[in-house]
């Protein structure tokens, strides 16, 4: 009777009970990600390239996916970023890159410390990229409106009983806007392995997908990518390459000259949609000047060192606020 009860209760949260034929949630096939396989293929992706991958055990199963309705990046998550250390840290990423850094200002209009402080609070200027499959990270999110997920999601968020409409529907919204946002990054990181001459499951960087010195998601490398190193290939591990391309992607999305505090926020927003990240590239970049270092945390947490010998190779699991590029 309990049980009859709990599944009348959830057929009342995510629609009628499932049945054989074309309303039947599809089962869970290459590894659990057969519903982002066949979505590829649909879309023109060769089914041999893309089944190759997602059958391979590197890329290792779906198992699932929990996301927030509204997840926000508390100030502290960045305080690190303005103490005197790492101020002294993203002036030596300044000096030491100065040339590229100020090569992308000039072609770009974006001062060469905004630049400078985007690199060195995402990856330490370039020393900890990440080590995680960025294909991994894409696909999970991207699965977000499968409707196994989105079942999941709707009985963890509202309960398994609840008649909260509004929730329902926050859930499947919320669902929706992570495939809109990450499945385009899937199809992006194929093209980006392509134009890279790699295999996709090379593609190393955070856990969410973001690769690079700038923690560029893939669909920005191939929009925005520039080749700042003068030879001939657009690579998201070189910081010159790196500059070029992150000072593109600021100018593409309105930075100019002499814009205002709020303007540059809207801007700096599109990077990554945080106003603590935003306040603190803004704050690190006017340090960097000798404008103060803002107010300090009790403790600050060094950046880890990383081999970069591999040309393809951070972040915190889960589904981030951030939208990173």
């Amino acid at each position: 009777m309990k049980l009859a009860f709990l599944v009348l209760c959830f057929g009342i949260l995510v629609g009628p009970p499932v049945v054989a034929g074309e309303d039947a949630v599809p089962p869970r096939t290459h590894q659990g990600w057969g519903w982002l396989v066949e979505k590829l293929v649909a879309d023109g992706l060769d089914r041999e390239r893309v089944t190759r991958v997602f059958d391979d055990p590197r890329l290792g199963p779906f198992t699932g996916l929990e996301f927030s309705l509204a997840p926000r990046e508390p100030h502290s998550l960045y305080r690190r970023f303005l103490q005197p250390v790492s101020v002294a840290a993203a002036r030596r990423c300044r000096a030491t890159h100065a040339s590229v850094l100020d090569a992308a200002e000039r072609a770009s209009g974006v001062p060469a410390n905004v630049v400078a402080a985007i690199l060195h609070v995402e990856t330490g200027c370039g020393r900890n990229t990440g080590s995680s499959l960025v294909l991994r990270g894409l696909a999970r999110l991207a699965m977000a409106n499968e409707p196994a997920t989105v079942g999941e999601n709707v009985a963890r968020i509202a309960g398994a009983c609840s008649s909260d409409a509004g929730v329902v529907a926050a859930v499947r919204a919320r669902a929706k806007y992570l495939e809109d946002t990450f499945y385009p990054e899937v199809r992006a990181a194929f093209a980006l392995a392509g134009q890279l001459g790699v295999d996709p499951l090379d593609l190393r960087g955070s856990a969410s997908g973001a690769i690079g010195c700038p923690q560029f998601l893939p669909s920005s490398y191939l929009r925005y990518g520039i080749d700042g190193g003068g030879d001939g290939r657009i690579d998201p591990y070189d910081v010159a390459d790196a500059a070029a391309s992150c000072a593109n992607f600021l100018a593409a999305h309105g930075w100019q000259g002499n814009l205002s505090e709020r303007a540059r926020r809207t801007v700096l927003w599109q990077y990554n949609r945080s106003d603590a990240y935003v306040d603190t590239v803004l704050r690190l970049a006017r340090a960097m000047d000798g404008g103060g270092s803002g107010k300090p945390a009790a403790v600050c947490a060094p950046v880890a060192n990383r081999r970069t010998g591999a040309r393809v190779a951070r972040q915190t699991a889960g589904v981030p606020e951030r939208r990173p590029r």
